[in-house]
């Protein structure tokens, strides 16, 4: 990672595409029931639909973008996803319907592929020897937009539930415009692949899946590591609401440490703990400690006891880079963008399924009727799922 200017380019647009989401977290429970009406599990179980409509464009447009990119290049398509983004937060912004509200998450699913080409962008100006820690940088500047945008949020909620929406449509507006300047092609004559409809569709990126036959327990394990980590942006402010009674800027305050939180572990210790440990035993202790978080996340039930708590979830996620970095460095150079695709897609069939399992999951076990009150039974069914991961993990073969 010789040029630093792009490197910073590309952090910049994924800490701005993670404060456009984190900008409007606080506020989904109330500008779900300000639109649509309905006590606090509705808004949950309207809150999965909406995450699920972004999920599935996401899997339908995601190895799309990442084949384009392979074909066309990088910068384009972060481009045109950072401009169309853009709009598509104004819609949000002026959405005085759950259709409108839906429409915004089909164009809002479409452009997520920047954070797969983004990955990309990366792993062709990285050494093998350095993707992991390439990948550490991203999930830094993920979590700086997590520590930046909801305190953010939080503060511009008191202007009412649309004013974070147009803040999220200005700085990804603003994004697109710096990396039209700055923003260098990675993609060369060298590196280009010819776009495949075959590779380019959903169904034919999973089916790439049995070209990589040794990848294939990785990939599993990636997909239920996703699966399971999917049930914070899921369930966390309707948690919060529920379990301590906190409001928009307290759920901006708590997304804020752990945003904090991760940019510290993502930016500082990925790189030397795989130096120290390796691939392998990082991915191990980052599913380990992940385990440990949700089952502690699943059973709290004081606020000083989720703030505590906030740094072990933190640390957790040292395993995911370390995984990305064994799975990049198992294909070409030329492919970098397909299996950032066949992630997406991966990652996308996981937030299909997740949301909408976490949300009537603590949708009833927050009910009058379940047979035992525990709003964090979404945590705990993740933690089973990480459980699972890691045998998977442990049964795979080869990287370091």
């Amino acid at each position: 990672m010789t040029n630093r200017l792009p490197i910073l380019v590309i952090l910049a647009t994924v800490t701005i595409d993670a404060m456009g989401i984190g900008l409007i977290i606080p506020v989904m429970p109330d500008l779900i029931g300000e639109v649509m009406g309905g006590d606090l599990a509705d808004a949950a179980i309207w809150g999965g639909i909406l995450a699920t409509v972004f999920a599935v464009m996401q899997f339908l447009c995601g190895p799309l973008l990442g084949n384009l990119s392979d074909r066309y290049g990088r910068r384009r398509v972060l481009l045109v996803s950072l401009a169309v983004m853009s709009a598509d937060y104004v819609i949000m912004a002026l959405a005085n319907s759950m259709w409108l509200l839906v429409v915004g998450r089909i164009i809002a699913g479409i452009t997520a592929a920047t954070y797969a080409t983004a990955l990309a962008y990366m792993a062709d100006i990285s050494k093998p020897e350095d993707k992991a820690k390439a990948f550490g940088l991203i999930g830094a500047g993920i979590g700086i937009g997590f520590v930046l945008g909801p305190a953010l949020g939080g503060i511009l909620a008191q202007f009412g539930t649309r004013a974070p929406f147009w803040a999220a449509a200005f700085l990804a507006g603003g994004n697109a415009l710096l990396g039209w300047f700055v923003l260098k092609e990675t993609v060369t004559e060298a590196n280009r692949r010819a776009f495949e409809w075959r590779r380019a569709n959903p169904l034919g990126a999973l089916e790439a899946l049995g070209r990589l036959p040794s990848m294939s327990k990785l990939l599993v394990v990636f997909f239920l590591y996703q699966v399971a980590a999917a049930v914070y942006p899921a369930i966390w402010p309707y948690f919060i609401i529920e379990r301590f009674g906190w409001g928009e800027g307290m759920i901006g305050l708590s997304l804020t440490a752990y945003g904090l939180c991760y940019a510290i572990v993502q930016a500082t210790l990925i790189g030397p703990t795989v130096k120290w440990m390796g691939n392998r035993r990082t991915v191990v202790i980052g599913l380990t400690l992940e385990v440990v978080a949700l089952v502690y996340l699943g059973i709290i039930d004081t606020g000083l006891l989720l703030f505590i708590g906030i740094p072990i979830a933190a640390l957790s996620t040292v395993g995911l880079p370390a995984l990305q970095g064994i799975m990049s460095r198992r294909v070409s150079d030329d492919s970098q963008g397909e299996l950032q695709g066949i992630s997406s897609s991966l990652t996308s069939l996981a937030h299909i399924v997740a949301p909408l399992v976490m949300t009537q999951t603590f949708a009833y076990f927050s009910s009058d009727h379940a047979i035992l009150y525990l709003p964090g039974a979404p945590f705990l069914l993740a933690a089973l799922l990480m459980v699972f991961s890691i045998v998977v993990f442990q049964n795979s073969r080869g990287g370091k």
